[in-house]
């Protein structure tokens, strides 16, 4: 019997080639039709989720556009000074052994002179608040200029934190009770430090609110450190002259640290819903 062999097409198949892929098909190991040369896609198309492309949030989940503190930035900027700030003062109300040591220090550290004076008066609402009143309006004007959306929102936001320090620190000062250094006269009611606290708010918003203005890495270092050394300078200026103990300035410190790390995700969180409510601009193919 003589084997007939196969023909090579069909009746009808007029390609002379191989068969060719069918359209809306796609082969597993062949590169894109575009040739992106990625080996599982049909197109071009990058991976829906590529490994390093997706941001996350202000408490590290994914989704967001940065700059936003992540959650172990957060807890350590919450958690840490609020367990300071409550150990201080249960040791000033209790008149623990971290009061000896404070004492101690603050015999050690008092020396009034010109320079303290000056630098206790950093503090005062006459000079840290005007301060912070002048960076939210440029700010406000900023905004309003480039036509931001909520840009009332960061300005009423630091002024009501710079508002929330006086209802903060007063009723501490009336609770805790704790008389001044020999340094002042005889009274009570120096714990916390308001004059730390109302310093540590008003020049920290206002480099927090400018911080997103200035392009240079610099410029914004430099910012940085200016409203640390004033934060330094008022509180050594505080214990230098005999204002306050030192660990009345330490808690306005920690105070003053809750209080900015509150406004700093608040700011965040805001600015990014902002964006994520912005609908994109398409540009017309034609």
């Amino acid at each position: 019997m003589r084997d007939t062999p196969r023909p090579e097409g069909t009746l009808g198949d007029i390609r002379p080639g191989p068969p060719q892929l069918r359209p809306g098909r796609a082969l597993a190991h062949t590169t894109g039709a575009s040739g992106s040369g990625s080996p599982h896609r049909s197109d071009s198309r990058p991976p829906q989720t590529p490994r390093g492309a997706r941001r996350s949030d202000p408490d590290g989940r994914l989704g967001t556009t940065p700059p936003v503190p992540g959650r172990p930035t957060s807890l350590l900027l919450l958690g840490l000074p609020a367990l300071f700030f409550a150990l201080i003062t249960w040791q000033v109300v209790t008149d623990g052994p971290l009061v000896g040591l404070d004492e101690t220090a603050s015999r050690a550290l008092v020396r009034p002179g010109p320079l303290s004076e000056l630098l206790a008066d950093l503090g005062n609402v006459q000079v840290a608040v005007p301060v912070l009143l002048a960076a939210l309006g440029y700010l406000t004007w900023r905004h309003r200029r480039t036509g931001t959306d909520h840009w009332w929102l960061p300005g009423v936001s630091a002024a009501l934190l710079m508002a929330l320090v006086p209802v903060l620190v007063i009723p501490l000062k009336v609770l805790t009770a704790r008389p001044g250094t020999p340094a002042v006269p005889p009274a009570t009611g120096y714990y916390p430090s308001g004059h730390t606290a109302t310093a540590a708010v008003a020049y920290g918003a206002a480099a927090l609110l400018l911080l997103p203005l200035l392009r240079s890495a610099g410029t914004r270092r430099a910012l940085l450190v200016l409203c640390a050394a004033l934060n330094l300078g008022v509180g050594f200026g505080l214990t230098r002259r005999g204002y306050h103990w030192p660990l009345d300035v330490l808690a306005s410190w920690c105070l003053g640290t809750l209080l900015l790390t509150a406004l700093w995700l608040f700011l965040s969180r805001s600015s990014r819903r902002t964006s994520a409510g912005t609908p994109s601009r398409r540009t017309d193919p034609s």
